[in-house]
């Protein structure tokens, strides 16, 4: 995935007032990521985008939250978003070097993860892998999780399943300051 530009161009600055505003809103003064400027140059596509976004304050913790993200990338060989996230916000959700490099490698069980995001990473990857949860992984998850943080994983992992499609399947390339795929 290291190809030198997207299959479909993004846009270039100057941006329009209303796409640099949005830019400035999402990414607080960053440069905006070559996702965003692939989708703004979209109108209908860029809209839906940013109105499936999850990454308000939900009612997932930011932790929560980004292990459900980091594994959903990780499991569709995201590293485009994996790294993004990861770079951006692994400290902040204090994720270990190994917790984050157990989001590609480790089992669901990793004896990194406590028991609630065993059975979070559990639910992820039945999501991935068979699109459900059997009675048994639901249990679990609802074991540790309220009824709306049950609500918001699933939404989580159809969100970031989207993502990953949209950065797999435009070959964006990865962004310099993001993290890589452990070995």
């Amino acid at each position: 995935m290291s190809q030198a530009m997207s299959r479909i161009a993004p846009l270039e600055p100057p941006y329009a007032s209303e796409i640099q505003a949005q830019f400035d809103r999402i990414m607080r003064g960053a440069p905006p990521l070559m996702l965003f400027r692939v989708m703004a140059g979209h109108a209908r596509a860029w809209e839906k985008l940013r109105g499936g976004s999850l990454l308000d304050a939900g009612p997932l913790s930011l932790r929560e939250r980004e292990i459900v993200i980091d594994r959903t990338c990780a499991l569709n060989r995201c590293e485009y978003e994996w790294g993004v996230h990861v770079a951006i916000f692994a400290a902040p959700a204090k994720l270990s070097e190994e917790q984050v490099r157990a989001t590609v490698h480790g089992p669901a069980d990793a004896p990194c993860w406590s028991a609630a995001e065993q059975a979070l990473l559990a639910a992820v990857d039945a999501l991935h892998h068979r699109a459900t949860l059997s009675e048994g992984e639901f249990a679990a998850l609802s074991k540790h999780y309220d009824d709306d943080k049950v609500l918001e994983i699933i939404m989580l992992c159809g969100a970031y399943r989207t993502v990953s499609y949209l950065c797999n399947g435009l070959r964006l390339p990865l962004e310099a300051n993001a993290a890589r795929f452990p070995q």
